[in-house]
């Protein structure tokens, strides 16, 4: 099972069990940073409803805890984008050695 690949994805290439292995597991960790910070928020929302000072002082804390979980949703984003270019790269340099065109052609330009 360690060999098997996925066809139909994106432009007809293959993606190896690994690199979709890869995307699950941070999928399942994004998601597990989602939903802690639905709990955080929860947390945030009735402390400042109490309006007691120690519960305004725990949000403090709950609110870095929160900022850091999203930096951490950020780079698990950024670390799929980069799996992603690199299987879609590394397919394409497949087709390359039977003639077929680089994928740089199907390219989009971001403007600056």
């Amino acid at each position: 099972m360690e060999d098997e690949t996925y066809s139909g994805v994106g432009n007809g290439g293959e993606i190896d069990t690994k690199v979709v292995q890869t995307f699950q597991k941070n999928f399942v960790q994004v998601q597990n940073i989602l939903d802690q910070n639905r709990l955080l928020i929860n947390e945030i929302n009735q402390n400042h409803e109490t309006k007691i000072p120690d519960n305004l002082t725990r949000n403090v804390g709950l609110i870095r805890e929160l900022n850091n979980n999203i930096r951490r949703v950020v780079d698990l984003y950024a670390d799929l984008s980069t799996s992603y270019t690199k299987s879609m790269d590394a397919s394409s340099s497949d087709g390359d050695s039977n003639g077929a065109m680089k994928s740089g052609g199907n390219k989009r330009n971001r403007p600056a």
